[in-house]
């Protein structure tokens, strides 16, 4: 037997040429447009190509450095991928928030994120009872305050002296971001000047914290806002180097600025692309540090925190939303997340129980415990199509944030309007992707429950839009917070709470293969709006099916047959049914002579779901 130790894998086969592929995907394209066809053009304004070879690496320039080393594409570490778990904890009773701390620290959560949304409650006797017993130097604590930043760090600084806890092991972040504030209210508490002159003291006041970070950039807010991925990172960026230039103006050394500043992603469910997003932001982010020219290279690194997005997230079929957060956790944590947030599946409409939040702690665990995401640093690293992404993702998020200094910085474009117009411009886009389901919210705007109530189970306080915020004159307009799925929710909870039930009857009729598919398209369609479905197997006649609908009291009834057919039957059923609405499921090729005799109503592929069932919500009175 021939020794083939040595011998390469395949290399009993020929290798094949890009070209061999490319003319066997033209050949079995039959004459179809290859770019039409299959080359994806991205919300981020790039395209990605169908498959990818080693030929398309070479042009990329970093590959050749290590995990651990600048410009850190690779991850901030050498040796690990370990990010640590956070669950939040919304603070109003100090005692109860700490015994929920104490509880779930063994859990399995190792960084606990502290919320303050009342003022009064941030004293120092306070912080102290809430930070009791909580001494590992191995876990990270976080705060948020709606207000009271500057002092929430006194107590915190204070409260660790007393404890005689290590100051240098002491991990963990305030999120202090008045650029951000500015980014989503409009204003803040003060003017721009006197909030730099704040970010300056606060890191005066954790300056006895160097593993402590006293400013957080919330890029998530990008993210929340229907944002690009290369949107939500360009800006993230220009707000990080923003609040650089303005310490630096101010007497902050750069090393002391850079080591400050933590950034907060969203992350989405475009799998691939988060996790190359997360692989350009340090890259870039080390470049913009290193053109400061600080001491050493060890503080280019970025320090990211992640947060599963809120925007695709939904109030229906919310077990779904575990599926959705798993894919953005794994997102994350290939992506070199140095923290994350999973939310609680059901933290959009109610307060989140003892099982949601297990939950969304146990997907974590399991990417850490049973994949051992942990072990493998950077495991994406040479994938010909993540590198790629990575690469186009550095390209586009640089030449946006050179367009904002060109501007005069982040607070400039953002005064301009400049910033929230190519949001607004993307957020439509994709409001219109979902509204057209040419982007997918499972359960919502595609394959509801459509026996499903959930009103019931709804804190309706939770879903209004309330913004804490300061008095004064608004400053810049505000980019929008929203949901995706959040008219298909208000056309929804109205079924819910009229006085009837719609009935949507499917008359199905004819051609087998085509009725059926009409059918359970259209099913699918009124379901969105949460309408009771009648679908059946066929009727012989139109008179059949129409009598059936009329004792099924329909209140919506779908023609579903073949194209040929609904020359005939369409006007047949139409004129039968009377006042009760007609719909034709397809886009026939007789629909200007059928809508000449006064039927109007066809539901297909290219139909507008959301604006189709407003209207119908109308015509029921709902």
């Amino acid at each position: 037997m021939a020794d083939k130790t040595n011998q390469l894998l395949f290399s009993d086969f020929p290798p094949v040429s890009t070209q061999a592929w490319m003319d066997k995907i033209t050949a079995d394209l039959k004459g179809a447009d290859f770019e039409k066809k299959l080359v994806w053009r991205t919300n981020e304004g790039f395209n990605v190509q169908p498959f990818y070879r080693s030929e398309d690496l070479e042009s990329l320039k970093y590959l050749e450095s290590q995990p651990g080393e600048f410009p850190y594409v690779r991850g901030n570490n050498a040796k690990t991928n370990a990010w640590f778990i956070r669950q939040d904890i919304l603070v109003t009773d100090v005692k109860v928030a700490n015994q929920k701390a104490l509880t779930i620290l063994t859990k399995g959560i190792d960084s606990l994120g502290f919320v303050f949304e009342d003022k009064a409650l941030i004293t120092e006797t306070n912080i102290e009872a809430l930070l009791k017993n909580i001494l590992s130097d191995d876990v990270e604590i976080n705060f948020f305050a709606a207000h009271g930043s500057k002092l929430l760090a006194k107590a915190v600084v204070s409260t660790l002296k007393k404890m005689n806890r290590n100051l240098a092991e002491v991990k963990g972040s305030i999120n202090f971001d008045p650029i951000g504030s500015i980014t989503t209210k409009g204003k803040a508490c003060v003017s721009v000047e006197e909030a730099m002159d704040r970010a300056k003291e606060m890191i005066g006041e954790a300056n006895v914290l160097p593993q402590f970070r006293a400013i957080t950039v919330n890029a998530k807010h990008f993210n929340n806002a229907g944002a690009s991925i290369v949107q939500e990172l360009a800006f993230g960026l220009s707000m990080g180097n923003e609040y650089l230039a303005q310490l630096i103006e101010r007497g902050v050394s750069i090393n002391d600025a850079a080591s400050n500043l933590k950034f907060n992603f969203g992350i989405s469910g475009n799998y691939f692309m988060e996790i190359a997003k997360l692989r350009a932001a340090r890259l870039l982010w080390s470049k913009i540090v290193e053109a400061y020219k600080p001491t050493g290279v060890e503080v280019c690194k970025m320090q990211i925190h992640s947060e599963t997005s809120e925007w695709n997230k939904t109030i229906f079929d919310p077990n779904v939303n575990m599926l959705r957060t798993q894919t953005e956790a794994m997102s994350a944590s290939l992506g070199g997340t140095q923290s994350l947030t999973v939310q609680p599946y059901d933290a959009l409409y109610k307060d989140s129980d003892e099982f949601s939040e297990r939950i969304a702690r146990n997907q974590q665990l399991l990417l850490k415990e049973e994949c051992h995401f942990d072990k493998i640093v950077d495991a994406s690293a040479g994938s010909y199509y993540i590198e790629n992404l990575t690469n186009s993702i550095i390209e586009q998020a640089w030449s946006l944030f050179v367009q904002l200094e060109d501007k005069g910085g982040y607070i400039s474009a953002l005064k301009e309007g400049f910033i929230q117009g190519l949001v607004k411009e993307t957020a439509d886009k994709r409001r219109k992707a979902v509204a057209t389901r040419r982007e997918n919210l499972l359960g919502t705007n595609q394959f509801p429950n459509t026996g499903e109530i959930i009103s019931n189970n709804i804190d309706f306080s939770k879903l209004e839009k309330v913004c804490v915020s300061c008095e004064g004159d608004t400053l810049v307009e505000p980019i929008e917070i929203f949901r995706a799925a959040d008219q298909f929710e208000e056309l929804r909870l109205a079924t819910e709470k009229a006085a009837k039930r719609p009935k949507v009857f499917m008359l199905t009729y004819g051609n087998l293969a085509m009725r059926l598919a009409r059918s359970q398209f259209s099913g699918n369609f009124f379901g969105c709006a949460g309408y009771e479905i009648i679908d059946n197997l066929g009727f012989k006649t139109i008179e059949e099916g129409v009598e059936a609908a009329k004792a099924a009291n329909a209140d919506i009834v779908v023609l579903c047959s073949a194209d040929d057919e609904y020359t005939e039957a369409a006007p047949k059923a139409f004129e039968l049914l009377g006042d009760t609405p007609l719909v034709v499921a397809g886009a026939p090729a007789c629909a200007d002579e059928l809508k000449a005799k006064g039927i109007t109503n066809f539901v297909n592929v290219r139909s507008n779901v959301l604006e189709t069932l407003k209207g119908f919500n109308t015509l029921l009175n709902i």
